[in-house]
């Protein structure tokens, strides 16, 4: 390999082509991820129901669940690294939730549009150009605290301003850990099988398999 070929290669941890310019297999992977999760948030929403009675004290330390609500969003920009992937794959979950017969139904597409609005602002602080563990931990805390207002008004209007804000605080925490650390091993653990070898990620894992 010339001195000349290796400068103009694009770097591992960046998209290839014209920055920002979406592909087919990026469109499609985005939705693909949107679907997947959006069965998920069926299984999900079970999971909060079983263990809606341990938080029955100080409801709203049930934020502590949250974070898992914003993976698509999550996985989709560490995996895409284009702008909108995460809003994008957000969107199709929260669509896709109550046409599977969600309980929270339509209301769970302004939670999808927060979210995926909050990961966005977690990577454009760092200009769509770091997709590490800190990158997503803030994304995951960012989608936490604009959700958290949401639900506030919506399901929970009785609370007093101290359970509100206790409830961004645990949502906060959630989202950089259930989402954010979560989503990062996530998408390593898919890049070591090989299914995101067309993927930014996938070549980061293959140059480390090199050296």
């Amino acid at each position: 390999m010339t001195a000349s070929t290796r400068e103009e290669r694009p770097p591992s941890h960046q998209p290839t082509g014209r920055r920002g310019a979406w592909r087919t297999v990026d469109l499609i992977t985005a939705v693909m991820i949107g679907v997947a999760f959006g069965v998920a948030f069926i299984g999900w929403g079970q999971v909060t129901n079983l263990t809606s009675p341990l938080f029955a004290a100080l409801p709203p330390l049930g934020g502590l669940i949250g974070g898992f609500w914003w993976l698509p969003a999550l996985v989709a920009m560490l995996v895409i690294r284009r702008p909108g992937a995460a809003l994008l794959a957000e969107l199709v979950a929260a669509s896709l939730e109550p046409l599977l017969g969600g309980q929270w139904g339509i209301t769970t597409l302004g939670s999808g549009l927060l979210q995926g609005v909050g990961v966005e602002l977690g990577f454009l602080l760092f200009a769509y150009r770091r997709f590490t563990v800190v990158p997503a931990v803030i994304a995951g805390a960012l989608a936490g605290v604009l959700e958290s207002p949401y639900e506030w008004r919506l399901y929970y209007p009785e609370w007093a301003v101290s359970y509100a804000g206790l409830y961004l605080v645990t949502m906060a925490v959630s989202g950089a850990l259930l989402g954010g650390l979560l989503a990062v091993a996530l998408v390593k653990a898919l890049a070591a099988t090989g299914v995101l070898a067309p993927f930014p990620p996938g070549r980061e894992h293959a140059e480390q398999k090199r050296v």
